[in-house]
């Protein structure tokens, strides 16, 4: 899989995940740029270890339409087009809803809506744009397998990425005539510092035998799947979604 001569935007890219998906856009030859909401130390290291040249890092809240569209443009000023978007940017809230008053019930679905869901489209909304005017383009999610499976300490997560998947597989019957192909990527458990308190925690071992092979996903894995979704030779993957969970959690 070789990116020459693209541009890529991954949100959320300053760590984890995002990062990997931006190290391997780089190392196979695309210009990226890093998205980060307030971890500017972070989205920086992440730029020092992008191969090449003529990378940069954007900041923005997801979470705020004006902000996204802002991000948006300063990149296609920047750089002068975006071929390929991630939507990698996310959050994870546990809230059960016996312990929680009908308040905190609605602000906890509208923050993790607002970004997981929301904020995606928003972003795809104004990437598509960019992208039906150059001829063409890739969006890529970031999903999960609690889309599925059900999560029931997170409802808003799950329900989020549910959204999400369907999101994906519209955008991918939507953009097809504008030569804009659209693929999601479910990972279950990675190794990344959103889940190290889970894995770190007396059920970590319980976590990890969910999946035959004994462990959680790396992040590289993940990213090699976004990476693929968004290669030339991919495109008739439209509209699907790619389970990257160990078989922890199967599907027909």
């Amino acid at each position: 899989m070789r990116f020459d001569d693209k541009i890529a935007l991954v949100t959320g890219g300053s760590r984890g995940i995002g990062r990997q998906i931006a190290l391997g856009f780089a190392e196979r030859g695309a210009k990226v740029a890093v998205h980060y909401r307030a971890k500017e130390a972070a989205a920086q290291k992440t730029l020092s270890m992008l191969a090449g040249d003529g990378h940069m890092i954007v900041p923005a809240d997801i979470a705020d339409a004006a902000q996204v569209s802002e991000m948006v443009d300063r990149v296609v000023k920047h750089m002068g087009r975006i071929d390929i978007l991630v939507n990698n940017a996310g959050i994870y809230e546990e809230l059960l809803l016996s312990d929680a008053s009908y308040e905190e019930w609605g602000e906890h679905f509208a923050r993790t809506l607002q970004v997981n869901l929301i904020g995606a489209a928003n972003a795809s909304y104004c990437a598509a744009r960019h992208m039906i005017a150059a001829g063409g383009g890739r969006i890529v999610n970031i999903s999960s397998r609690g889309a599925f499976r059900g999560e029931p300490t997170a409802l808003a997560y799950g329900a989020s990425k549910a959204g999400l998947n369907s999101l994906g597989q519209s955008l991918a019957k939507l953009l097809a005539p504008y030569n804009i192909y659209v693929g999601t990527v479910a990972p279950g458990f990675v190794e990344t510092d959103m889940a190290a308190e889970h894995l770190a925690s007396p059920d970590g071992d319980e976590i990890r035998a969910q999946s035959p092979l004994g462990r959680v996903a790396k992040p590289e894995e993940v990213a090699y799947v976004a990476l693929f979704l968004a290669s030339d030779g991919a495109e008739f993957t439209t509209g699907a979604i790619i389970d990257v969970n160990g078989a922890s959690y199967l599907r027909s």
